[in-house]
């Protein structure tokens, strides 16, 4: 069976997103193995320097290749490719198809992401020109992965 992770810096605390969060992680039970992964955010000062920032991403993004191993990266990232639903059901049927047996979304802190990971991947996701809190990015995105795999098995939910 497919699993599919999502790598993500910080924790949800709002109990409205963990719900939401749970919500499609019992959706996406009767599709693949889904697990949300949070790595812990780097401490920075108030007013970080522009080094501390790109350590703390290095830092970040080493313990996110540790748990991305062997395995298919698709990083949410600013300068990403913008695709339809539609397209990101297609990605995913085609990696399956391919032999791909665990995909990992990663998204990263507010400060972003890595270069390394950036560079480890298959394909860079962008889910807008606009910004978004990473909280409901991460309920977005697992709402985008449901929404795949209702296209992939023709179901009611995608319109």
């Amino acid at each position: 069976m497919l699993t599919i992770n999502i790598i993500c810096i910080g924790k949800l605390k709002e109990s409205y997103w963990i719900e939401a969060c749970k919500e499609y992680q019992k959706r996406l039970g009767a599709f693949c193995k889904f697990r949300i992964m949070e790595v812990e955010e780097s401490k920075l000062p108030e007013k970080p320097s522009q080094m501390q920032i790109q350590q703390a991403l290095i830092r970040e993004g080493e313990k996110i290749l540790q748990l991305a191993a062997n395995s298919i990266v698709i990083p949410l990232c600013i300068e990403g490719k913008q695709i339809s639903s539609t397209a990101l059901a297609e990605h995913l049927s085609i990696l399956t198809v391919n032999g791909v047996s665990k995909i990992n979304f990663v998204i990263g802190s507010s400060h972003g992401l890595s270069e390394i990971v950036k560079n480890r991947c298959s394909l860079q996701l962008s889910m807008s020109r606009m910004t978004f809190p990473h909280q409901l990015a991460r309920i977005m995105l697992c709402e985008q992965i449901y929404r795949a795999f209702q296209i992939q098995h023709n179901g009611r939910y995608h319109k």
